[in-house]
């Protein structure tokens, strides 16, 4: 089975594609995961953080996300990272700062600590 970094690694390489699968994300996460983008309220359960995934896609002509500096201690793995999200000529850049729970190889616990400011420069607002 492959180490929580690994884990987390290839999780975000699948945001890296013309067309991120909300169906292929959602299957790096534990039945009952949680994903927190801190401020805004948790998603708790697979389902649901599959249904967020494809309601926030839409948005978006394509996504690249970048790992600057990952580090990871037992099942913790943190990682700096920059969210860069694409929609027409719009190229929007989000700092990120993810921690992520890791248990028998699946996402449990995904926080993004993040400027909310930049919510709705993403969204083009």
């Amino acid at each position: 089975m492959p180490n929580p970094d690994a884990i987390v690694r290839a999780f975000i390489e699948e945001w890296n594609v013309p067309a991120p699968d909300p169906d292929q994300l959602s299957k790096h996460f534990a039945e009952d995961a949680v994903y927190h983008n801190i401020p805004l309220e948790p998603i708790v359960g697979r389902t649901a953080i599959r249904d967020a995934f494809a309601d926030w896609l839409p948005n978006f002509d394509s996504t690249v996300w970048e790992i600057h500096h990952q580090a990871a201690s037992g099942n913790v793995v943190l990682n700096e990272r920059t969210d860069t999200y694409h929609s027409g000529e719009r190229v929007t850049p989000a700092r990120v700062m993810g921690v992520f729970e890791v248990t028998d190889g699946l996402i449990t616990a995904w926080r993004d600590y993040f400027d909310s400011a930049d919510i709705p420069l993403i969204l083009g607002q």
